[in-house]
């Protein structure tokens, strides 16, 4: 859905869409939609400043892979969102500028408005944690056998350190 700028001069824009897994890019190929992203909200143009404001609520449950043990892990999110664009400086300049106290938290846009999918998919990347693990206490894999150590018990043994890098541990 586009949001557009036209749309907003004469009326607040409402949305209550559901996309299914796949019409969203989330540019990460270990990240997986399992359902549908289902977000309610409302798009407004604020003032003669064309600054735009996003509103809304989004819930979808998402799944990766550990990042311990490769399991796959799920998350459901479920959140707010708040959002204030306003337009691309026109000059076309790519000089450094003073952001203004508050300007960090805008983002911008370019053209007559916005993509709803974009920002659906910065606000789920947002929303995950960084470090993606299937639960706290997960073991991972063992080094030496390559075992899920969540499922196994195994007796490996660490490896010594290679010798040929002993002459270094006395190095200072």
């Amino acid at each position: 859905m586009y949001l557009s700028v036209r749309d907003m001069e004469t009326r607040k824009v409402h949305f209550d869409l559901a996309f299914l897994p796949g019409e969203i890019d989330f540019l990460d190929q270990t990240l997986r939609q399992s359902s549908a992203l289902k977000v309610a909200g409302s798009a407004e143009l604020l003032g003669t400043t064309h600054e735009i404001r996003v509103t809304g609520r989004l819930a979808v449950r998402m799944s990766a892979d550990c990042d311990r043990c490769l399991e796959e892990a799920a998350y459901p999110l479920e959140q707010d969102f708040d959002l204030f664009y306003r337009p691309a400086p026109l000059d076309g300049a790519e000089e450094e500028r003073e952001l203004e106290e508050g300007a960090a938290q805008l983002g911008s846009y370019e053209g007559g408005g916005l993509e709803l999918k974009e920002i659906l998919c910065e606000q789920v990347l947002l929303a995950l944690p960084m470090q993606r693990v299937c639960r706290p206490d997960c073991k991972g894999i063992c080094p030496v056998c390559g075992q899920n150590r969540n499922q196994v018990q195994c007796d490996c043994r660490a490896r010594p350190a290679d010798s040929r890098w002993a002459a270094l541990k006395n190095w200072e």
